[in-house]
């Protein structure tokens, strides 16, 4: 058994294998989910785990350089998108596109991880940098 970090062996796997610039998205629970596209449901209710808990657990194990997000979230949760550009800062935010476009994007991603989160535009698509020079 690992002795810390991911314990969750399906995201501990998409996490190893994520090279620079390599996407994953954190999902609410109403965004779709394009076929193909792996998705990790850790989603156990209404509202549980919440998109917070989750990008906090992803963020410990991940090198993370961009965050992008749909536009609407500015407005349509304000809360969501205070705790995004303060956990990673407003110069690693682009939330240039819209939802729709967000939708799209999430095609290129390697995987989905879907929580309980039940608030309106709680999703973002968190890409990979490296720790290294």
């Amino acid at each position: 058994m690992k002795r810390n970090g991911m314990l969750n062996s399906h995201i501990s796997k998409v996490l190893s294998d994520l090279g620079h610039t390599d996407m994953i998205a954190i999902a609410d629970a109403g965004l779709p989910v394009p076929e193909g596209v792996v998705k990790i449901d850790v989603a156990l209710k209404l509202g549980a785990p919440t998109f917070q808990e989750v990008v906090e657990l992803i963020a410990d194990d991940m090198v993370i350089e961009r965050v992008i997000v749909a536009e609407e979230i500015k407005e349509g949760n304000p809360e969501a998108m205070h705790y995004i550009t303060d956990k990673f800062g407003e110069d690693a935010v682009d939330a240039s596109i819209s939802h729709e476009q967000f939708k799209a994007l999430t095609r290129q991603v390697k995987a989905v991880i879907r929580t309980g989160e039940a608030t309106p535009y709680a999703n973002c698509i968190l890409q990979s940098g490296v720790h290294f020079g």
